[in-house]
């Protein structure tokens, strides 16, 4: 079976299977959180306390020290930060959860019936629950400072199907690889962790170039990380007022590199299919 032939095959059986998905993402949210006082509300609160921590420690303890971080950022700090926790929270909650399906679904993976393909989707459609209602305190948070939504926002819904996108075919691959190799998703945690850090997220990427501190050379691994077309894509929607075609070079990029990871995550994964029943 040719690699085209698995992805095409898992697109067809995602269509086919679309209300079951739906139903099972809904019940993935809800469980998380299942006998819990506050229930669904944790999902909500967390990243919202993490954006004011990150905000106050960054903005307010750390202010003097931060300086060069921030060099070139015109917005008040908290807007520039949500900005770009917003789909970093969404990326690194779908990647963990998502590498994790097949185990905690492994009751169904045993049952002959059922299409395990829609597995790693029914996770993606569990974190978006939490993300629309991050974008949506976004754009609150936004019009409080004066910034209203316009058409340059609805970029955020190409954003966030571009990194659906491209994290679904990654968690296809890993999501299959961790089932012969537990060690893999603690692998995944220690790249998320750093990936915070490398990815533009809490300083500013062309106030350090600027500044002499991050050389040409460095600039151009920086952004060949996907994360930094998404996380820079949200603030060009929401600040810099830029369509992302007006960056042809790293959307061509990241679209080539998005059906690569898809082709060869939906690969890996139906060349592996066939054993995870055994070994669960």
């Amino acid at each position: 079976m040719s690699k085209n032939f698995a992805c095409v095959e898992i697109v067809k059986e995602l269509i086919e299977n679309r209300k079951l998905v739906f139903t099972l993402g809904k019940n993935d949210f809800k469980t998380k959180y299942a006998g819990q006082y506050l229930g669904i509300v944790w999902a909500f609160v967390q990243p919202v306390i993490t954006v004011l921590v990150y905000w106050f420690v960054f903005e307010k303890a750390l202010n003097q020290g931060t300086r060069i971080t921030k060099a070139g950022i015109e917005v008040p700090y908290v807007l520039w930060l949500i900005a770009g926790l917003v789909p970093w929270f969404y990326f690194s909650e779908l990647m963990a959860q998502g590498t994790s399906a097949l185990i905690d679904y492994n009751y169904l993976v045993k049952k002959v019936v059922f299409n395990i393909s829609t597995l790693p989707v029914v996770k993606m459609i569990s974190s978006l629950f939490v993300h629309f209602f991050f974008v949506a305190f976004t754009l609150f948070l936004y019009c409080l400072y004066g910034n209203y939504p316009d058409l340059y926002t609805l970029q955020l819904i190409y954003y966030s199907v571009a990194m659906s996108i491209f994290i679904l075919g990654f968690i296809y691959a890993s999501s299959a690889i961790v089932v012969f190799f537990r060690d893999f998703s603690q692998v995944i945690s220690i790249a998320l962790q750093v990936g915070m850090w490398v990815t533009p997220i809490m300083w500013n990427l062309d106030g350090m170039v600027t500044a002499g501190r991050i050389g040409k050379t460095l600039e151009i691994i920086i952004k060949l990380n996907p994360m930094y077309y998404i996380v820079n894509g949200y603030r060009e929607s929401l600040i810099s007022k830029v369509w992302f075609w007006e960056n042809p070079t790293l959307t061509i990029y990241y679209w080539g590199l998005t059906i690569f990871m898809f082709v060869f995550g939906t690969s890996v994964f139906r060349k592996l299919k066939v054993h995870f029943a055994d070994v669960l």
